[in-house]
């Protein structure tokens, strides 16, 4: 199991990932990277149209409010992002 699957859970279970393991989940879901600027990329799905904005901070855990935007943003249930 890779590490970041391992991850921590915040308060009412939103879990806490790594910008890798952001990434890897969108993939998943057929988002495709769109654009970036500096450390922030962003990720569009061109079947729902949705578009989330990741920002790249080498192996640091996103913070809390950061996750739960992403996880809102994409549309994706909580579920998805546990797995």
């Amino acid at each position: 199991m890779p590490s970041w699957t391992r991850s921590r859970l915040g308060d009412r279970g939103t879990p806490r990932l790594t910008a890798a393991g952001v990434t890897t989940v969108l993939k998943r879901h057929g988002f495709a990277l769109a654009g970036q600027s500096g450390s922030h990329q962003k990720w569009r799905n061109p079947a729902t149209s949705k578009q989330v904005i990741v920002a790249q901070h080498k192996g640091k855990v996103l913070p809390l409010g950061t996750m739960r935007s992403i996880i809102a943003g994409s549309g994706l249930p909580l579920s998805e992002w546990k797995k």
